[in-house]
């Protein structure tokens, strides 16, 4: 199986990175949905250069990015999930995604998550002198 089909993060991983929070029968499931949303995220990269050609500091940002993002989206599963993006009641108003959260290329996301991965130097439109368009 190619390496992009596998998640960039292993449950020793989570238990270095992440909270503790997701359950073990839930967590290989949301690793492997957060490193699909790394993929959007960077912009597909890994696919192309192979997680395995990455820096060794690439790779650890990678993980602990993955574990963070596992994290969120268990934590707020029921909002992402929703069909909703602001609602009122009464005169007051919720809206989703605002404050610490931003949607990047679709995928909502934690700005220090997405700062952190952003270290890594895969999210930029700028890779090498080299622009990319999204």
């Amino acid at each position: 199986m190619p390496d992009s089909l596998y998640p960039y993060a292993t449950a020793a991983d989570y238990a270095q990175y992440g909270s503790g929070g997701i359950p073990a029968e839930k967590l290989e499931k949301l690793l492997h949905r957060a490193s699909r949303q790394i993929d959007s995220l960077t912009y597909n990269r890994m696919i192309g250069l192979g997680f395995g050609n990455l820096t060794e500091f690439q790779q650890g940002i990678v993980k602990e990015s993955c574990c963070l993002l596992a994290d969120f989206l268990h934590d707020n599963a029921d909002l992402l999930d929703s069909a909703l993006s602001a609602y009122s009641i009464n005169g007051v108003s919720m809206n989703f995604g605002g404050g610490q959260m931003t949607v990047i290329n679709g995928i909502p996301v934690r700005r220090d998550i997405y700062a952190l991965l952003g270290q890594s130097g895969l999210c930029s439109l700028n890779l090498n002198g080299r622009y990319f368009s999204s």
